[in-house]
């Protein structure tokens, strides 16, 4: 995982866990965060007007995952309600990460955390620089530009 400084929540989502997620014994099954993971960071894209199925009419550019890491730091179990938050991490010449974290509510443990870092492409699928106006979101989102 990232040793960045860890920057402000862009989008939380709360869930309960159900029997699709994790077993009785708190064992979460391996890949539950992955769609809730992808659920949130596609929310909070479309609410800054980035909606993946329009970028490249738009933009000329999209976003593909490139990869995704999950450590799970404790148990979860059936009916725990759970946090997730947003953050962006590290951002490169082409791509950027986004980092979660899970957090049990009723005690504030965090059980897990994960980053998925995101490639910017043409529509052909090939690698390009971050675009500018993307990357005055992220700079933004970092809280290193003007809101």
């Amino acid at each position: 995982m990232s040793t960045e400084p860890e920057r402000p929540v862009l989008h939380s989502h709360t869930t309960r866990l159900s029997y699709a997620d994790t077993d009785p014994a708190g064992i979460l099954y391996y890949a539950a965060w992955f769609p809730k993971m992808e659920a949130l960071q596609s929310e909070f894209l479309y609410l800054q007007g980035l909606r993946q199925d329009t970028l490249v009419e738009r933009f000329g550019w999209w976003t593909v995952s490139r990869a995704t890491t999950c450590e799970y730091l404790a148990a979860a179990r059936l009916f725990d309600e759970v946090r997730i938050d947003l953050r962006l991490g590290r951002i490169g010449a082409s791509s950027f990460r986004f980092a979660f974290r899970m957090t049990r509510l009723d005690d504030d443990v965090p059980v897990a955390r994960a980053e998925n870092t995101v490639v910017t492409v043409s529509p052909a699928q090939e690698p390009v620089r971050i675009p500018a106006d993307l990357r005055a979101h992220l700079e933004r989102w970092a809280g290193r530009g003007a809101a």
